[in-house]
């Protein structure tokens, strides 16, 4: 069965930092793409970051995380994290990671939501003091 599992979310003070991690199972996630997202309640769901293999690594990030967060792919682990830093509590949200597969070169930005054919169950980061 193909899927993917989320881990690593809590609580952290503003300023903190927070790695999740998006272990994949029943694939390869060498040839797929990984979006990770997060969503708050009445609100709608932002694609924070994705990563991609064509061209030797295609990341993108949502302007509001770009310089803080970075995205990273362990192959021998079939895993891919999500190293959040300097966080801030407008990061409070439930974080979900997604696959598909890859198609040649499209970069990993031109996906949208819909595009993804497996959802993790979600982890829940919080930043306050």
């Amino acid at each position: 069965q193909m899927q993917v599992a989320e881990s690593g979310g809590g609580l952290v003070q503003p300023g903190g930092s927070l790695r999740l991690s998006c272990a994949a199972s029943g694939f390869t996630l060498e040839y797929y793409v990984i979006g990770w997202f997060r969503q708050v309640p009445g609100k709608e769901r932002e694609r924070v970051s994705c990563i991609n293999d064509i061209n030797d690594g295609d990341t993108d990030y949502a302007n509001s995380v770009k310089g803080r967060f970075t995205i990273s792919r362990d192959i021998a682990k079939n895993t891919v994290y999500l190293q959040m830093s300097s966080l801030k509590p407008e990061d409070t949200a439930v974080y979900y990671c997604a696959a598909r597969p890859q198609i040649r070169d499209y970069y990993c930005s031109a996906y949208e939501d819909h595009d993804y054919n497996f959802w993790g169950q979600g982890t829940q980061v919080t930043v306050s003091s």
